[in-house]
Parts: structure tokens; sequence; C-alpha cells
């Protein structure tokens, strides 16, 4: 989990392989926030409502759900950088065809590729982590996390500007598939293995001499897997790379499945779920109770994010103030989310507004970094890309759950969503405290068995 202290030791040339890794995260963000928030009028356009629009941003979200673990366990067994450079091609292509989609046939065509393989996020934290060590991971992470949300404040405002011309929306595809492939280039030219914290060979499971091993196994264990030749003679089947690589990446997702992980992502689904509940009508909620006008409200929005960017270039003073103790410090953010959403929620002039956006994007962009940093800690260095895919599987659940809660909710009561918010926040607050608790009886028995 990080609990070494001390200042973190860099290593000079890892430096600015990092920041390439930084601009890449900017990048893809930037070109993603570009499209996403004109996706819904485009489909309107073609003819669509307001439903298959939902539907179709849904089906993004399920084939996010069911792809990020794989896409992420494949990465530990073939490789970071050739699986990055695969998802980064192919959602260029995708944004491409999203750029020539005439119909609302085409516009569903281009968003399967996108829902598998747009996992840039998810392999580019698990490729910073591979490059640092544990007790440098919270500032590298916070500076990553920072980079992408400033690509994701930016992305609106040019295609703002862009969709306003002339075929605008195609424009902006096709910039985004641009910005996709410039991508893919500078990590193609990146030299990731020289500057590994951790050596190729432990770190990825495929090497040749590990397809051999585990094919051996297989065999040991099932030796009457014989096929028939066309001559009648039976033979035993040939060992087939890609067949070693899904048995592979079955195996690690199984090993994620027994692990122990499971207390620590029920709080990454509270958590991302409160989080999520307390956006869900963020506009209308401070349009009806305040009464004031959506320029003020897009104004607060783009505050909210600009706090959270700074903020994740601070994350590795703060874990450092808590001398890397990054449970300790996920729990004492947890409950300042909570205490904000319960102010906000009660809440009678627009200054408290301001105040509770400021607190709250300082303690969710440090409670992200934080829950990160606890999951990898508990993991082996050979699984970290299926953690991280499944830590997007879990938030993606949550995404699929908040707009039914907050539209259940809201029938009650316009500050409904972030009064729930803040119950489930406070769910997590003491099943962390639980768990907190557990692992201090744990270090106590060891200490009298010494």
């Amino acid at each position: 989990m990080g609990w070494g202290g001390g200042h973190p030791v860099r290593v000079p040339g890892r430096q600015p392989l990092q920041q390439w890794l930084y601009l890449v995260g900017f990048l893809d963000l930037f070109g993603v926030s570009m499209v996403v928030p004109l996706l819904s009028r485009h489909i309107k356009l073609l003819g669509g409502s307001s439903t298959v629009a939902g539907l179709i941003g849904s089906l993004y979200g399920l084939l996010q759900l069911f792809s990020s673990i794989v896409i992420g366990s494949w990465s530990d067994v073939v490789g970071r950088q050739s699986i990055l450079l695969v998802t980064l091609i192919l959602s260029g292509c995708s944004y491409g065809l999203l750029g020539i989609s005439t119909s609302i046939f085409l516009v569903i065509l281009a968003r399967i590729p996108t829902g598998i393989f747009k996992h840039t996020q998810t392999i580019l934290k698990a490729l910073l982590s591979d490059l640092v060590p544990d007790h440098e991971r919270p500032h590298v992470m916070g500076r990553f996390c920072a980079a992408s949300s400033v690509g994701f404040i930016l992305g609106p405002v040019i295609s703002g500007y862009l969709v306003e011309l002339d075929g605008g929306f195609y424009s902006t595809c096709f910039i985004c598939c641009l910005i996709f492939f410039v991508n893919a280039g500078v990590v193609w030219q990146l030299p990731y293995k020289e500057w590994l914290y951790i050596p190729t060979k432990e770190l990825h499971s495929m090497t040749e001499n590990n397809c051999e091993n585990m094919y051996t196994t297989l065999c040991n264990e099932n030796r009457k897997s014989f096929d028939t030749a066309s001559n009648g003679e039976m033979r035993l089947q040939t060992s087939d790379p890609l067949w070693n690589q899904c048995m592979s990446v079955c195996q690690k997702i199984k090993g994620l499945v027994c692990s122990n992980l499971w207390d620590i992502f029920l709080v990454r689904f509270l958590m991302a779920l409160a989080n999520l509940l307390y956006f869900s009508n963020f506009g209308l909620a401070i349009e009806e109770r305040f009464n004031v006008p959506p320029r003020l409200i897009g104004y607060l929005i783009s505050y909210g994010g600009i706090i959270g960017s700074l903020s994740g270039y601070i994350a590795g003073s703060v874990a450092r103030l808590y001398n890397n103790k990054t449970f300790l410090l996920l729990l004492h953010s947890s409950i300042l989310t909570c205490c904000t959403m319960v102010v906000y929620s009660f809440a009678t002039s627009i200054k408290v507004i301001v105040l509770c956006t400021t607190v709250f994007g300082f303690s969710t962009t440090i409670g992200r970094m934080c829950i990160t940093d606890v999951e990898l800690g508990r993991i082996g260095k050979q699984a970290r890309g299926t953690l991280m895919g499944a830590g997007q599987s879990v938030t993606a659940v949550a995404r699929i759950l908040a707009p039914v809660l907050s539209g259940l909710v809201q029938e009650v009561s316009v500050c409904g969503p972030p009064r729930l918010g803040a119950g489930l926040a406070l769910l997590a607050i003491l099943h962390m405290i639980s768990i907190h608790s557990k692992q201090s009886k744990t270090t106590e028995a060891k200490v009298k068995l010494q």
C-alpha cells in the first residue's frame, strides 16, 4: 500500500518518459472530450431520438464493463506498450469511422470498437506504475490525472467552436482520429523497456520460455488432447501462442476474482457511485435552487475541473505529508467528500456551493489517486493491468446505476442525489474503518509473535 516514508528518489532518465506519457494521457482525453459532448446532438440530427442516443451511450458503457479487465490482463501478458499501440490505433480508426457516419447504424458500428478497445487511461496507469517504485507512485499518478484532466477541460471548449462550422462534427471526429494516431506514434518511439523499474522478464509473463512452459504443463495435465489428421493418425496438437495468451489472460482474471481485493473494490464502487450521484443533476439542481443562469453553472463545472487538475499536481506532496500511508489518506479524503456532499445538499447560498465545489474537487482527486495506489499495493507486479481493468469495470457498474438511482431519488427531492451519495460515502467510510481495524489487529499480532 505504499507505507514507506521519505522523498521519492527519481531516476533522471525516467522523468522525460513519464512526461511523454503525461502528454499521451492529456491528448487522449482532449480528443475524446471533443467528440463525446457532440455525439447526442449528431444522433438527433441523423433522426435518432434521445432514447436512441441513451442506448448508444449504454452500449459503450456495457462494452467497457466487460472488456476493460480483458484488455488490462492482456497488457500483463504480452506487454503494455504493444497493447497500448493496438488500442490507440483501433480507437483512432473507430473515431475516423464516426467521422464518416451518415446513419445511426454507422454510429453504432463506430462505437463498438471504441467500447472494446478504448482503455488508454487504464493501460497508461499500469505502465506508469511499472516505471517507478511504490513510494513514488502517488506523485506520478497524481501528475498523470492532472494532465489528463486538463485535456478533458479544454476539449469541449475547442469542439464548441468547431461544431459551429459547416461539417463541424465530422471535422472534430477526424481531428480526434488524428490525435489517436499521433499518440500511437509517440508510444511507438518511446524507450519503454529501457527505463522499467521492474525488469521485463519479471513484469510480463508471456515470454517465449513462459509460453513453452505453459504449454508443457497443459500437455502433462491433459495428454489425451489429440486431434485426428487426414490419414486417420492421432497427433498431439501443436502449441499456439494465441491460445497460450488466452489461457494466461483467463488465469490472471481467475486469480483476481479469487483475491482479497473485493473489500477495496467495494470502497471504489461506493465512492464512485457517490461522486456520480453528486454530479448527476448538478446543473439542474443549482438552477432550480438558486435561479442562476446556465453560464454561471458552466463556470462552476469548469472551476471544479480546474481545482481537480491542480489537486492532482499536489497529490504526491499530500501523500508525503501522510508518510505515504495512502489508505489513511483515502479514509480522510472520503470523510471530507461525505461532509461536502451533506453541506452542498443543505446549502442556502451560491457562495457555499462555490466552497463545496472547491473542496469536492480536491477530495475526490486525492481519493481517486489513493484508491488506485491502495489497489496496486495489494497486487503482484505481473497483474497490474488486470487490476486496473477490474477497477474500471467496477466504476463502469457505478456509471450504469447512477442515472437510474438519481432519477428515482429526484422524484422525492432535487437534493436527493447528493444526499444519497453522502449516505453511500458514509457506508464506504465505515467499511474502510473496519478494514483499517482488521489491519491494525493483524499488525499487533505479528508484533507480539516477534
